[in-house]
């Protein structure tokens, strides 16, 4: 186990990247961690949820931020309590740095899983949820993540990576990972 500390990490990417599989073997292999899904808090909502689009509504883009809002709090709490938080979401384009900012426990890490878009599709095509149909795909998902999103913290190709050896990689480049103020 490898201790941390008190600290948060954001394993970030495109829908069927790995982030779920990942984040939960980064944690089980943290001495006294948590794993939040950003998911969850969008599940919360359940009458008048919004889904965020390629072109959002006001209503969904502001749903998205308080999804986001509530997700950084609850790492925060976490942290602050003395345990390291793996925290993971799809969090992309003008809206991570918001993000990053919204989380104020430190140290703060940041993982950005960027497997090429084929291996994206295969994953979506092996997995029992649908993340991909109606108006996402896997290209425009995957431009906004290889176009639109900083350059910050830890960026994975992790096409040909078993999710241990991810695991294995985010531990090992911890330093690049840590997202500065």
């Amino acid at each position: 186990m490898q201790e941390l500390g008190s600290a948060v990490v954001l394993v970030t990417g495109v829908m069927a990247s790995g982030k779920s599989t990942v984040a939960q073997l980064l944690a089980e292999r943290l001495a006294r961690s948590v794993h939040l899904r950003g998911d969850s808090f969008r599940r919360m909502i359940v009458s008048g949820r919004e889904e965020f689009t390629p072109e959002p509504t006001a209503e969904a883009t502001a749903q998205l931020r308080l999804r986001y809002q509530a997700s950084a709090a609850v790492a925060d709490l976490y942290a602050q309590a003395g345990w390291t938080v793996v925290l993971q979401d799809v969090v992309l384009g003008e809206h991570l740095d918001p993000y990053l900012q919204a989380v104020t426990s430190r140290p703060l890490y940041l993982v950005v899983l960027a497997p090429e878009p084929e291996a994206i599709a295969a994953r979506e095509a092996d997995r029992s949820k649908n993340g991909y149909g109606g108006p996402w795909t896997v290209g425009l998902l995957d431009d906004a993540l290889r176009h639109g999103t900083p350059r910050r913290g830890l960026w994975l190709d992790t096409t040909h990576q078993t999710p241990g050896q991810t695991v294995d990689q985010i531990l090992a480049d911890l330093v690049t990972a840590r997202v500065e103020d």
